[in-house]
């Protein structure tokens, strides 16, 4: 599966931006997802992950309340919706797909988009 991750861009503190990753294939459906990033100088991290069908989400505790991961079989795309965003979200933020939920490591990554938040 290919992924392409977009919506990434500049934004104050406190405001919102919604994050896409349209994954190519017909099975995107047997994939569970994930949104991870990494900050300048920093190791990437863990940021949420949704499972084959969307009835389960998990988040990283930095996020949780603030973020959320949803995602359209019909569109082949996952969605990160990150409201209250705060300095210490920029990142370089990249989509992953795994055949299994939780995945222990993701087999396929997509690009990356840049989001910086103000302050």
């Amino acid at each position: 599966v290919q992924l392409q991750a977009s919506g990434g861009g500049l934004v104050q503190a406190g405001g919102s931006l919604r994050l896409s990753c349209a994954a190519s294939g017909r099975t995107f459906s047997s994939y569970a997802m994930g949104w991870f990033r990494q900050a300048p100088g920093k190791e990437r991290e863990f940021v949420a992950a949704i499972s084959w069908s969307g009835s389960s989400t998990y988040y990283a505790d930095s996020v949780k309340g603030r973020f959320t991961i949803s995602r359209d079989n019909a569109k082949n795309t996952v969605y990160l919706q990150m409201n209250s965003l705060k300095p210490e979200d920029t990142a370089v933020y990249y989509c992953a797909a795994d055949p299994h939920y939780p995945a222990p490591a993701y087999d396929y990554w997509g690009q990356g988009t840049q989001v910086t938040v103000s302050s």
